[in-house]
């Protein structure tokens, strides 16, 4: 995003969960040599009753699973996919929180699953998977999409920072996942594996994997895309109850219905941190950035490198010391809808949208009054492109 966590880049930061692998985790190749006739069982332990577990599937589903006196327990690392290198355990060492794959012969109601075997990821290695990730995906690049060479594996990406921008080559590594967000969807667990052919010019993308010593070329093991949509504009109208803002767009001169959803990313930025961007948009605007502003070209810096809201928020045009938008807007405290007042100025990342229900919020920033006078495009296209995304890791979680 991903980026986090919308981000959540979006960013974030917020990670891609799939089969065994809510967590990223494949579902081990021993597991699918069971007799046809056995049933499967897979998803997350939710609770344990005397000699029976119930587990939640991705989708919801609630499945009873009994434990027999004969029930093989095994537990794996994530990303282990041969069962070989898994290790013995006991019913005890269950707990509320694991992933679980139980497969065995259904009971006679049709119903509970008898358990012949069951294969556990420890709550706690899913939880510190998803930490190394997410320090992943905040260490990663993201911006919008400049060009494509399918050929080469390659996309060139455009990414923002105080006084420049900055074009990055982002390589496929040889198994490289690519995923792809739904188009009204901002969950990054239910973005696609999708092909590369996917990805389009003006699309926003992140990834996480390898930066090169000089910073121009990035190595991914995992990027997410997706087509967004930009709206700068006035509030209307909001709805606590609903969830649901007005916005007026200033491109289209027409209101758009806003969907605000647990995971919409909502920062208000504090007016002198905004009027510190305005002076640097105007720079900007007005010629090549003073010698005395260090060029950071927009790449993503560390959290100790990132510079603080309020460091930036007074150095007006001149004094800030480089980083990029999505660390530092990501850190500043959320907002919520009660927090939005009718008439305040807004810029928006939203879903693409489906055509029928209202655009779902990715990211949502007020207290831009002073940039959006002084760049109503380019201000929006500033700040919000990269770290729509999450802010450093994909949104949705």
């Amino acid at each position: 995003m991903p980026f986090g966590r919308t981000a959540r880049f979006v960013t974030v930061f917020v990670f891609i969960l799939t089969a065994f692998s809510a967590t990223g985790i494949a579902e081990p190749w021993g597991a699918r040599q069971a007799a046809p006739s056995a049933a499967r069982v897979l998803g997350t332990l939710q609770n344990i009753s005397g000699k029976s577990i119930t587990v939640i599937s991705d989708s919801g589903v609630s499945s009873i699973v009994s434990i027999e006196d004969s029930t093989r327990f095994l537990q794996i690392e994530p990303g282990i996919t041969d069962l070989k290198q898994a290790t013995p355990i006991t019913f005890a060492d269950l707990q509320a929180g694991d992933r679980v794959l139980a497969r065995g012969p259904l009971a006679e109601d049709g119903k509970t699953l008898r358990a012949a075997s069951i294969i556990a990821i420890k709550k706690s290695a899913i939880a510190d998977k998803q930490a190394k990730e997410r320090a992943e995906w905040q260490r990663g690049v993201g911006g919008l999409v400049k060009s494509i060479d399918p050929a080469a594996q390659t996309v060139s990406i455009t990414t923002n920072g105080f006084s420049a921008n900055k074009e990055v080559l982002v390589r496929f590594s040889k198994d490289a996942v690519a995923r792809r967000y739904a188009a009204d969807s901002t969950r990054f667990d239910a973005a696609k594996v999708a092909p590369f052919s996917e990805i389009h010019a003006g699309d926003q993308l992140r990834a996480r994997g390898t930066r090169s010593t000089e910073g121009k070329e990035f190595t991914a093991v995992e990027i997410v895309s997706g087509t967004f949509r930009s709206i700068a504009g006035t509030i209307a109208s909001t709805d606590a109850a609903a969830g649901t803002l007005v916005v007026q767009d200033l491109a289209s001169k027409s209101p758009v219905t806003l969907k605000i959803t647990p995971e919409s990313q909502m920062r208000k930025l504090p007016a002198q941190f905004a009027e510190g961007l305005a002076s640097r948009l105007k720079a900007q605007n007005a010629g090549p950035a003073p010698s005395s502003t260090p060029a950071s070209g927009g790449a993503p810096v560390s959290p100790q490198g990132t510079p603080s809201a309020t460091e930036t928020g007074g150095a007006g045009a001149n004094g800030g010391r480089g980083g990029d938008f999505q660390q530092m807007i990501a850190r500043m405290p959320a907002a919520a809808l009660a927090d939005l007042q009718k008439g305040e100025a807004v810029m928006v990342v939203t879903t693409q949208g489906n055509g029928k229900d209202p655009l779902t919020v990715i990211t949502l920033l007020g207290g831009v009054e002073a940039i959006l006078r002084a760049s109503p495009r380019g201000g929006q296209d500033m700040i919000l492109s990269p770290w729509s995304l999450g802010g450093g890791e994909p949104a949705g979680n």
